[in-house]
């Protein structure tokens, strides 16, 4: 018997419900792979791991949110004051849950024309936990194949901190944030050693964290940049993602739009 059978032999039996529930197909597909590779993790620690995975792109959305566009966002946003080469995205409630129910202030970035809005499943949408989600959910996402990926990530302060409506500076440095945020930035697991740099930015009242990643085993992509800020009582990350071909084209045009994201 391979190590991979006797793993899987191992492995406690889940619940008929559990196995039939088609939203649970992620949690299952970890199962598949981590008996497969032979690996010995408990039961808790892949849910753990495949209810994360799911965020970072890696199931096929089932749901729009709304407002969600597949076409080129130069087609009906406007070009971005600073810079005619982008156009300007600016969320409002109409585009997702938990800004309507005003768990998310409103940010703005900017994107290049090519770029399209992707459909975000409901179950990754936080709608199905508004106003109270206990995790973080995902709020849009944008991507282009030769230049990346990008999406907003919104996390429950309650997650970093028992203290409400704490600022971001309140809540840690940026290492100890990038510490508990970082698997919704590569899709799986956080190395330390993965930080290449990481600062802090003052954009009126608000403080923002910002990171450059080097990710070879990420989900999302082996280059991550992200910056993250917190208001009311909700972290708000945002993501850009890169493989190796997009970051050499689209470095700069990936870091225009992270300088970009505010509150």
């Amino acid at each position: 018997m391979s190590p991979a059978t006797m793993t899987a032999a191992r492995a406690p039996p889940l619940p008929f419900a559990f196995l039939s529930n088609p939203r649970r197909a992620p949690i299952r597909a970890a199962f598949r792979r981590e008996a497969e590779g032979g690996g010995r993790l408990g039961r808790r620690e892949l849910l753990r791991r495949a209810a994360l995975a799911p965020l970072l792109w890696s199931v096929t959305p089932a749901a729009p949110a709304a407002g969600a566009k597949e076409v080129e966002v130069g087609s009906y946003l406007p070009p971005s004051p600073s810079d005619p080469s982008f156009v300007l995205f600016k969320a409002s409630p109409r585009d997702t849950p938990a800004l309507r129910a005003g768990n998310v202030e409103p940010y703005q970035f900017i994107l290049p024309p090519s770029w399209k809005q992707m459909r975000v499943a409901n179950i990754l949408s936080g709608n199905y936990c508004q106003p109270k989600c206990a995790e973080p959910w995902v709020e849009v996402k944008f991507e282009d194949d030769k230049q990346g990926k990008v999406q907003v990530v919104a996390s429950p302060l309650i997650r970093l901190t028992n203290k409400p409506n704490t600022t971001i500076e309140e809540i840690g440095s940026p290492e100890k944030l990038i510490a508990s945020l970082g698997p919704f930035v590569t899709g799986n697991t956080y190395d330390p050693d993965e930080l290449l740099e990481a600062s802090v930015e003052k954009l009126g009242d608000q403080t923002y964290y910002k990171y450059t990643l080097e990710t070879p085993y990420a989900l999302t992509g082996s280059h991550n940049l992200a910056k993250a800020t917190a208001k009311g009582n909700t972290v708000v990350l945002f993501v850009a993602s890169a493989n190796e071909k997009q970051w050499q084209a689209s470095e700069k045009t990936l870091r225009a739009m992270l300088d970009s994201f505010q509150l």
